[in-house]
């Protein structure tokens, strides 16, 4: 099944009935098979064999946490032997954690392994931990200000408010992105507690692109301290947010729910988020990274390459997974999994149900390279 890259898929009773339309013919002809995926000259296409069975355990991003129910209930409709745990309340960093301790098949984390990480997982995996892609969104700046629905800022003003340096909502800096002065009140900033790779997204970003206000390293832990709401997982963030008044936080854009999100001015453009505008943002800045190890997929952001075509707040997350399993059994669940996450038709799904934005085609094919050679 051949889908654009921004489909808008018809109604359908049941995310299972888009799994079972988007999907081969299961062959049925066992486990190297069914584990193959093929490309064509538009889409990556995958084959589940339904007669796998087993339980995957997994976790870590809570960004990813809508996709991976999706993904799930997707690949269960044709594989109904295979239980597949994803734990979202670990976060990125817990998810690493448990992945480098052999307690995860597989880890899913909003930043890649660090050198330390890759060098701890050849313990684990041989050849060491291999970074897939597998979801594709933006980091959304979310606020809830009494009688404000529509908010536009600057990298430097959201620099400046998370550095607790504007702490206002009529600070003339928030008054000049807006062309308007919005209602005087103090702002609270809310940020995650636990180690994310939200936070490592959106540090990233800031100390990139606003070093002289930024000046905090990129990380998964927040750095600044003070008039901060702490919470743990996206949802924390988001119900802080929600349940406050003059409050600000950011998430990943899938967990949002109804709450609003800043546009953001690049290049003199106010960009809300929107799928496209994130694809546009991968094609232009997103770079290859790999931490050394055969199949590593890395990506980084290059933010001197933004446009005011493009969402500025970028995230990919990883599917973080062994080169070599000690369980062969393990390796051909993970394989068909994963496979299926990152073929056309899995990315479907994740944009459908999550709202995400489709991994290009390149990245799809090269993922599927990656997971035929993991042993």
């Amino acid at each position: 099944m051949k889908l654009s890259r921004f489909v808008q898929l018809g109604a359908v009773a049941a995310v299972a009935s888009l799994a079972l339309a988007g999907c081969s013919s299961p062959s049925g002809s066992g486990d190297a098979a069914a584990s193959s995926p093929s490309a064509t000259s538009s889409d990556v296409a995958f084959t589940i064999d339904p007669s796998l069975s087993g339980t995957i355990t997994a976790g870590g991003s809570s960004a990813q946490s809508n996709a991976q129910a999706a993904w799930t209930a997707a690949y269960n409709a044709q594989a109904k032997g295979v239980t597949i745990n994803y734990d979202k309340s670990q976060g990125s960093g817990g998810g690493v954690t448990n992945f480098l301790s052999g307690a995860y098949d597989f880890a899913g984390s909003d930043s890649p392994l660090n050198a330390d990480q890759t060098a701890q997982s050849k313990a684990l995996c041989t050849e060491g931990g291999v970074n897939i892609p597998v979801y594709l969104d933006g980091v959304a700046i979310i606020f809830n200000v009494p009688g404000v629905t529509d908010l536009k800022l600057s990298g430097e003003t959201i620099a400046k408010i998370f550095a607790l340096q504007i702490t206002d909502w009529s600070d003339p800096a928030i008054t000049k992105d807006n062309g308007t002065a919005l209602p005087a009140g103090a702002i609270t900033t809310v940020a995650r507690s636990d180690g994310s790779g939200t936070t490592q997204n959106f540090t990233n970003y800031l100390a990139a692109t606003q070093s002289s206000v930024w000046t905090s390293p990129a990380g998964k832990d927040w750095p600044i301290e003070g008039n901060v709401s702490k919470q743990k997982g996206g949802s924390g963030v988001v119900e802080a947010v929600k349940a406050g008044s003059g409050t600000i936080g950011y998430a990943d854009h899938s967990a949002i729910g109804t709450l609003n999100a800043a546009a953001i001015i690049q290049d003199g453009t106010a960009i809300p988020y929107s799928a496209e505008a994130v694809t546009a943002t991968f094609a232009a800045a997103a770079v290859d990274a790999s931490n050394g190890v055969p199949g590593d997929l890395s990506k980084k952001f290059d933010y001197s390459k933004l446009t005011a075509e493009t969402y500025p707040i970028p995230l990919v997350s990883y599917a973080i997974a062994c080169s070599t399993f000690k369980d062969t059994k393990q390796s051909a669940l993970v394989k068909s999994y994963l496979g299926f996450v990152t073929s056309t038709t899995g990315q479907a799904v994740a944009a459908k149900n999550a709202g995400s934005a489709p991994l290009p085609d390149s990245v799809l094919a090269a993922a599927a390279k990656t997971l035929e050679a993991i042993k």
